[in-house]
């Protein structure tokens, strides 16, 4: 709401005080007298009788004299700045911002109305609760709707015209509640019962029945109690007003229902109220009672000493009389001063005074005496939003969220000054990323502008797209939402992965098609390479984290083995062991076919020695191959002397063995490795990789020439960020 619609009254507000209500009337007479509600009462005998209710709540002339201003609006081409001329800008506001919330929530029904409550209405009408918060700031707007709603409610009753379930079921669990938080008891008790009877008519019935078959009775019994309390009292020096309280049907029910009791157990149907001067003559009252009656101490409650949340003192006892018979059925007695009845009465309307008079307080109403009113009642509404939200501390609906609606009614809760493109991401983040224009209250508006409670946002969309990255400049104003803000950059974030991965596919396919291979599967390209998927291949290869070298060598084996359990064939010795240039020398014998083992895989100068296999020539493995020892201890006789022989020049030979590197994981370990490979002039045939939990595994094969340049080559691996160890296998 805008500032000056809670601020004091205007200087001009002063000479339009003077017959306030008549002049409102006959104002709004002209335009609504003929007019009809949906309800199908008449328009002005509504207004008529909201200000009745509103004098009964203790409301001024001048607040019972908005209620026709209210339903003016509708009939104005331009309501604020018509009633802002006459009436003065203060009464204006108030009307067209109730005038907006009927407006909202008879939307927000129109869409609960067809909704099972378990499918939704429960959590629409929430958030119809929290907008008739958000539009609380003037408290004279809750008064209005509270009065309004009690008149349609009592309007079905006496035309014998059920009252619509939504209708019903909003102000039982919305105007009722907040009613009892604003401590206006009356008009809670009220606005339970008429919409208990159109919800649950055949319960409402039983229970009519039940109390009225003894009422007579009930009623002589509770007269002479009354009379006989009210002497007794005054004999004691107790000057004491004692009347009989009638108990309320959907209180009777709730309490049988809660308590699994029968209707003769309710303790409360037979109920009297004793209002005295002061609180001394509360206590003392209190004792004489005691005395005079038998008490049930579990019934006993003092909200005087300890009063409830929303400010309501009384004393609450319950006792049975005591006669020749025995003791007579239960009676509660509540005992107050005449200020706590009043309150008990009418809540904040008892304290506050609907009056244009700005400088004596809030929204033009003033508090008297040193009870604050304004802060009382502000702590209510804010309690109760407490209670709405499970006790989440820290949010106010006051000052930090607005409510708005969907074009089907459906109400969407954003944070203050939110736009149209964080209402878009709210409702789906697909319509968020294609909003490209808004119409609020059917009008064009810029993405930008700010929210305000109760408008109906549309949103324009293209077919397909995303959003724009002005929508992150915070200096623009396009999005206030921090969720909202989240999914742009994911948006964003999403298009740089996936142009990535496009450029890493590309990659890789070019060199599937210059090696020929492009029948190769690429997730088994990639499993090959210890990627889970392509798309992880292709992200770090898109990266220049991964080197396509590694894929070609890939591609492009060693010539296949001889099928043998041992190792790989290498070359054959020529000649005799004084001939033999390169490879391996079988020290005494010629011609014999050695293989290098895959278990250690032996290179030069590593010591090594050798093992007769059986068909497939001589297995050399390193000296301190586990695999060698068990075998030579199981066969020592095949065990034979082998050295390394000089290789020629034009031979160039390499040698394929395993490097295991254990490190932190982190973004980009697999590159550096790689990269001090390459750069060692080292190349990688082979990569496996794992990870878990925070450490990474990756063994490596490179192609050396000898095993004293490979650990050169390790120490460099090792001083890489976040490696443990890199140690050959």
């Amino acid at each position: 709401m805008a500032d000056h619609a809670l601020s004091a009254a205007t200087a001009d507000s002063a000479p339009v005080m003077e017959n306030m209500l008549a002049r409102a009337r006959a104002f709004a007479e002209p335009l609504i007298a003929d007019e009809t509600l949906d309800t199908g009462e008449n328009t002005l005998d509504h207004a008529d009788a909201v200000a009745t209710i509103v004098a009964a709540m203790g409301g001024s002339e001048a607040m019972q004299a908005a209620s026709y201003l209210v339903y003016s609006c509708q009939h104005l081409n331009r309501p604020q700045e018509v009633i802002a001329k006459v009436f003065g800008d203060n009464f204006a506001a108030l009307a067209v911002e109730t005038t907006k919330l009927v407006h909202v929530q008879k939307q927000a029904r129109s869409v609960t109305a067809g909704v099972h409550l378990s499918e939704g209405a429960g959590a629409q009408t929430e958030n119809v609760r929290k907008m008739l918060l958000a539009f609380s700031r003037d408290l004279r707007v809750v008064m209005l709707r509270l009065a309004s709603r009690l008149q349609t409610l009592r309007h079905a009753a006496a035309s014998k015209q059920p009252a619509s379930e939504s209708v019903a079921r909003e102000s039982l669990q919305v105007f009722a509640p907040l009613a009892n938080r604003l401590g206006i008891w009356q008009v809670k008790w009220e606005l339970e019962d008429l919409s208990f009877r159109f919800l649950e008519p055949d319960t409402y019935k039983l229970i009519a029945r039940l109390l009225d078959e003894k009422r007579i009775e009930r009623e002589s019994h509770i007269e002479h109690l009354r009379s006989q309390l009210e002497s007794e009292l005054l004999g004691q020096g107790i000057r004491a007003a004692v009347q009989g309280r009638p108990k309320n049907i959907y209180s009777i029910v709730k309490k049988m229902r809660g308590k699994s009791l029968d209707f003769e157990q309710v303790f409360d149907i037979l109920a009297l109220r004793v209002v005295v001067d002061d609180v001394k003559d509360c206590y003392a009252a209190l004792a004489w009672v005691h005395a005079r009656f038998e008490p049930l101490d579990a019934e006993f409650d003092d909200y005087i000493a300890r009063p409830k949340p929303n400010g309501y003192q009384s004393l609450h006892t319950v006792v049975r009389e005591r006669n020749e018979g025995g003791l007579g059925k239960p009676v509660e007695i509540q005992i107050r001063t005449g200020q706590m009845h009043d309150h008990a009465e009418h809540g904040v309307a008892a304290h506050w005074a609907y009056k244009e008079a700005g400088h004596k307080g809030y929204a033009g109403v003033w508090a008297s005496g040193e009870y604050d009113a304004k802060i009382a009642v502000l702590r209510q509404l804010l309690a109760w939003e407490r209670d709405l939200s499970d006790g989440e501390q820290g949010r106010g609906l006051f000052d930090d969220r607005i409510y708005v609606l969907t074009p089907d009614a459906a109400i969407v809760e954003l944070p203050q000054g939110a736009t149209a493109v964080d209402f878009a991401y709210t409702v789906h983040t697909t319509l968020g990323h294609r909003c490209r224009g808004a119409r609020v209250d059917g009008a064009m508006v810029p993405l930008n502008t700010p929210l305000a409670n109760g408008q109906t946002v549309e949103i324009i969309a293209a077919k397909e797209g995303g959003p724009s990255r002005d929508w992150l400049n915070a200096e623009l104003g396009y999005l206030a939402s921090h969720r909202a803000r989240a999914k742009v950059r994911a948006w964003f974030n999403a298009q740089i992965t996936h142009e990535t991965m496009a450029r890493g596919r590309e990659a890789v396919e070019k060199v599937l098609q210059r090696e020929g291979k492009t029948s190769v599967k690429l997730d088994d390209l990639a499993s090959q390479l210890g990627f889970k998927s392509a798309d992880s291949l292709f992200e770090v290869v898109g990266k220049d984290e991964f080197s396509l070298r590694n894929i070609e060598t890939l591609l492009r084996p060693p010539e296949p083995p001889p099928d043998a359990d041992d190792g790989a064939l290498i070359r054959k010795s020529r000649g005799s062991e004084k001939s033999a240039k390169g490879g391996v020398l079988v020290v005494g014998v010629s011609s014999l076919m050695t293989q290098l083992a895959k278990c250690c895989k032996p290179a030069p100068p590593d010591a090594i020695r050798g093992f007769v296999t059986r068909g497939h020539g001589v297995s050399i493995h390193r000296s301190d191959c586990s695999n060698y020892r068990m075998m030579a201890s199981r066969d020592s006789e095949r065990v034979i002397e082998v050295e390394w022989g000089a290789s020629r020049p034009e031979e160039n030979a390499v040698y394929a063995v395993d490097v295991a590197v254990e490190a932190s994981d982190r973004q980009g370990l697999l590159r550096d490795i790689s990269e001090v490979l390459t750069r060692e002039k080292m190349n990688v045939i082979g990569v496996q990789t794992q990870s878990v939990k925070g450490t990474a595994w990756m063994t490596f094969t490179v192609e050396i020439t000898d095993a004293a340049r490979l650990t050169q080559v390790l120490n460099v691996v090792a001083g890489v960020s976040g490696v443990r160890s890199a140690r050959r296998r």
